[in-house]
């Protein structure tokens, strides 16, 4: 089977006609919960299985959800807590000098000089631009904003990142 990638989380249900709440991990829920759009769900010891998207809408922060053929609340209970998924079939291609968190996560950092500095560990999206969380061996993790200023290459098939070391980034 294809690479899955996680796309959001089912926390609740909504209302009694089979929407369900979901935290979304995407940034293209217009694409990824479209009608249509066939989505995988994991669950901790359950086969997975695969579920349509019947519609889908915005409330508060979270997508809302219904799936062909779950007509009422009972068809989606059980899917609480649920991991929805797409295949990497499913991805796009992406603009220049934008990535899937997937493809970032675990590079290794280095410096100008080529001394590495740690591992990207996670992603943030505070607000303008995302940060990089680098863990560091034996330091405090080092953030690092995702702008042209700080990150100068990102170079997926050797799984580097150069950063620049702008004053103040390492205090």
């Amino acid at each position: 089977m294809a690479e899955l990638y996680n796309v959001g989380k089912i926390v609740n249900t909504q209302g009694i006609k089979g929407e369900v709440r979901v935290i979304s991990r995407t940034d293209f829920p217009e694409e990824r919960y479209k009608k249509g759009a066939k989505l995988f769900l994991d669950q901790p010891g359950k086969k997975m299985i695969e579920l349509t998207v019947a519609s889908h809408r915005k409330h508060k922060t979270f997508d809302l959800l219904s799936f062909e053929n779950h007509p009422n609340i009972n068809d989606v209970e059980k899917y609480r807590d649920g991991i929805l998924k797409i295949s990497s079939e499913q991805l796009k291609e992406l603009p220049e000098n934008e990535y899937y968190l997937h493809q970032i996560i675990g590079l290794t950092v280095e410096d100008e000089e080529g001394t590495e500095i740690g591992k990207v560990s996670e992603v943030l999206s505070p607000g303008a631009n995302d940060v990089w969380v680098v863990q560091r061996k034996g330091e405090k993790d080092l953030l690092i904003p995702y702008i042209e200023e700080v990150v100068l290459k990102v170079d997926l098939e050797k799984k580097l990142v150069t950063i620049h070391i702008m004053e103040g980034l390492l205090d």
